[in-house]
């Protein structure tokens, strides 16, 4: 079984993303079960899926301690998702940070790279896109779910392989969005280091 967990916040394509994943997998015959957890989505409140994988997935969300894989759409959600991370699990994270509402109508300030440090003690198998960079080569900041799941089928840390999740798109999104979204997975992929922690 794998469990893949996703988070960002509202409008940043996180819940395509996973059905994405799960679509993939259920193409090679794999179960699939997936969830969202959203609060305050289209306000820019935070957005979590669960994508769990396997015959042994017999409920939809993942418990702390199990994700093979988060997928953090930016590194304060990143943060937020931790606990759900296995001790040997990988995370993929875009260093773009999105100011969150809290911080918006506090008036607090958002400390991104701080967020990015305490995730680089933490998590042995840290993977960092730098999300906004491969948006601007595609010309849409729209497509950063997409270049982030390239980033993780790159790394080899998803249960589906980059092909795998190209075909789908191709199924899934329509003609006119075609083109862009297969550019972002391509330069998500390109974009990561085999792995390696950054």
């Amino acid at each position: 079984m794998k469990n893949c967990m996703l988070a960002g916040v509202g409008g940043q394509g996180t819940v395509l993303a996973s059905k994405i994943i799960a679509q993939a997998a259920m193409k090679e015959g794999l179960s699939a079960h997936t969830a969202e957890t959203i609060g305050m989505a289209q306000r820019g409140g935070c957005v979590v899926s669960h994508v769990r994988i396997g015959e042994d997935a017999f409920a939809p969300l993942i418990p702390k301690g199990t994700a093979d894989v988060v997928i953090g759409f930016e590194p304060a959600e990143a943060v937020r998702c931790l606990p759900y991370l296995k001790e040997e699990g990988a995370m993929v994270v875009s260093t773009k940070a999105v100011q969150p509402v809290t911080a918006s109508l506090s008036g607090s300030p958002y400390d991104a790279e701080g967020m990015l440090a305490f995730l680089r003690e933490r998590v042995k198998r840290l993977i960092l896109v730098d999300g906004e960079e491969v948006c601007r080569q595609c010309g849409s900041a729209k497509v950063l779910n997409v270049a982030l799941l390239g980033a993780a089928a790159g790394a080899g840390v998803l249960p589906v392989t980059l092909t795998q999740i190209e075909d789908t798109i191709r199924e899934k999104l329509p003609e006119r969005f075609l083109s862009m979204n297969l550019k972002a997975l391509a330069a998500g992929a390109e974009a990561v280091t085999g792995g390696r922690k950054q």
